[in-house]
């Protein structure tokens, strides 16, 4: 009973077998392009786990489109070497390098919108590991022998190969009486062929027993067979890229100028770049059927990509038009809580508001793109909270020189009065630029 049960049952694949199945993508469970069936199979679980996470990382993020794209570019399909990457690096475009290249840039775009949410973040980080965990165990679990079943992978003997096909031994006699000449001039023993095989001695001229071989002899090669094809020169399809690549500009043109005077700066960036992606995406579509991208437009199509994400990200108080600004007011009252512009140099200057001592006024200013700068009263008290998204912090007591520019430049002090003065009021400064520089100054009088 022992022998018998013991026959009936297949014997767990050894940890070789498991650790030599190459990463591929799934030709039969896929259904976009076979990514998460391939990793069902190399990692020896279910593709559904990889396919629910990639799902919820695409919406919650794009991190889960980006992954999949990249995937889809680099495994090769299963049964093949050459991957999809591989073919658009030699121009190649296809269907398939194209859906995975647009998947790849919608989720960089989804990504970099989503960079400032911190719980979106930390959410994407512990699912991605918790996936990566698993599949890291299932891995070893199925090295190690301790899965069994139908669907594990079984060892293949490689069967030796045959012994290399020697020409037959040739029947080497002396003349009887005397070593004849041989037809290049030397004497020796005569061959006077194999003992199977075709008969005769190839001279140097490539004679045969001083004859011409003929085609399809013995001794010739084979006349090519009447139904095989013969080879033909394949011609390199047609280089649409410059046509692309102009398309795109003038789109983006385009785009710009239309909405110059009527949006904000990064609005209207938006809209330029917009429509270059745009153009990529139908230069991609139609090389496909009429002819090839180089791979130059393919890293072109990233940095629009990227670009638009940025564009997206900057503020809309940063506007198109250039302007100066001066704001002086003369009185306590004539302070205004707030001061604002969108792109230029502006100066509030509140070096004549009288302060007495005891009194506090507060007030905020605000510059999308440019130069914020600041006057105070020398006898002033000022509490300065300033903040930069990009660019530099002046204050009273550094050096003109010192310039630091940084991302998130963010400073809060209390700058007392100079020495030998006596204090006044306090003023209550909120100053914040988006790119560009603040500078707070004391007034010499």
């Amino acid at each position: 009973m022992t022998s018998s049960k013991s026959s009936t049952h297949e014997a767990p694949p050894p940890a070789e077998a498991v650790s030599s199945v190459p990463l591929r993508r799934s030709r039969n469970s896929k259904v976009v392009g076979g990514v998460c069936g391939g990793l069902g199979r190399y990692f020896d679980l279910d593709p559904v786990i990889f396919r629910i996470a990639v799902g919820v990382l695409s919406v919650t993020g794009g991190v889960g489109l980006v992954f999949y794209g990249f995937a889809w570019l680099i495994v090769p399909l299963a049964g093949e070497e050459e991957s999809e990457g591989r073919r658009l690096l030699t121009g190649r475009v296809v269907g398939s390098s194209m859906a995975a290249v647009l998947m790849a840039l919608i989720g960089c775009g989804l990504f970099l919108s989503t960079l400032r949410s911190g719980s979106m973040l930390g959410f994407m980080v512990v699912l991605s590991g918790a996936v990566t965990a698993a599949a890291v165990w299932s891995r070893r679990r199925a090295a190690a022998g301790e899965t069994e079943g139908p669907d594990a992978p079984a060892s293949h003997t490689v069967p030796e190969a045959p012994p290399e096909t020697k020409a037959p031994p040739m029947m080497i006699y002396p003349s009887w009486w005397k070593d004849p000449i041989v037809k290049d001039g030397s004497t020796g023993p005569v061959a006077i062929g194999y003992l199977w095989g075709p008969h005769g001695v190839v001279d140097k001229d490539g004679r045969v027993n001083g004859e011409k071989v003929k085609p399809g002899s013995q001794w010739g090669t084979d006349d090519p067979l009447p139904e095989r094809p013969q080879p033909s020169i394949r011609r390199s399809p047609r280089s649409l890229s410059g046509l692309v690549n102009l398309l795109a500009c003038v789109a983006a043109v385009i785009g710009v100028t239309v909405s110059w005077e009527t949006e904000p700066l990064g609005t209207s960036l938006a809209t330029g770049l917009a429509a270059a992606l745009a153009v990529y995406g139908v230069g991609l579509v139609v090389s496909s059927f009429l002819g090839r991208l180089g791979f130059g437009t393919i890293v072109q199509t990233v940095l629009t990509a990227c670009l638009l994400a940025g564009a997206t990200a900057l503020p809309d108080t940063i506007t198109t038009d250039w302007g100066r600004e001066t704001w002086k007011p003369a009185s306590v009252a004539a302070v205004e809580p707030r001061y604002e512009l969108g792109t230029g140099a502006g100066v509030l200057d509140l070096s004549a508001v009288p302060l007495p001592k005891g009194v506090s006024v507060t007030t905020e200013a605000e510059v999308g793109a440019g130069q914020l700068k600041v006057v105070v009263p020398k006898d002033a008290v000022v509490k300065v909270h300033a903040e930069v998204g990009l660019g530099d912090v002046q204050l009273p007591g550094q050096a003109p020189a010192d310039v630091d520019v940084g991302p998130a430049r963010s400073e809060t002090r209390t700058l007392a009065p100079p020495t030998g003065t006596t204090p006044a009021g306090t003023l209550d400064l909120s100053l914040k630029v988006g790119v560009g520089q603040v500078e707070v100054t004391r007034a010499a009088s």
